[in-house]
């Protein structure tokens, strides 16, 4: 899996937030403190998680699941076999932020015991220029 690869996909699942590019995935991937998990099938990246572990606090970097994949259960496996990893590598808390308007986002994180801690204002820009907030919010995993 490449850097390209999850810059494709995260173009055409994100605007608001705006997608990465492939030079940022690169960074993250050689970060050791980083890790991945995804699911593909012949060669396309369907589904990826991008989770970071610094002492005893990891981060959802980003989660991503192609349009046409959706629904099948990819993005929930990602976060809960991310959380057991990220819990294995001694995290005991979860964070992410997430945008307002991503509400099946939204239900998927408070499926897993993330609940809201704060609200960054207008933090994202939305394509006709508007703010949008972003949510922070954090799980107890550990």
């Amino acid at each position: 899996m490449t850097p390209e690869n999850l810059a494709h996909l995260h173009r055409l699942v994100f605007t608001c937030p705006p997608p990465w590019s492939a030079r940022e995935f690169a960074t993250f991937l050689y970060d050791p403190s980083c890790f991945l998990l995804s699911h593909a099938q012949d060669e396309e990246v369907l589904s990826f998680g991008l989770f970071r572990v610094v002492a005893d606090e990891a981060e959802l970097l980003t989660l991503a699941t192609a349009p046409h994949a959706r629904r099948q259960g990819l993005a929930r496996d990602v976060l809960g076999r991310g959380l057991a990893q990220a819990q294995a590598r001694g995290a005991a808390q979860c964070f992410l932020e997430v945008s307002a308007q991503n509400d099946a986002a939204i239900l998927l994180y408070q499926s897993f015991g993330f609940f809201e801690v704060g609200r960054r204002k207008s933090y994202y820009q939305a394509s006709d220029g508007r703010g949008v907030d972003a949510l922070v919010f954090r799980a107890i995993i550990g």
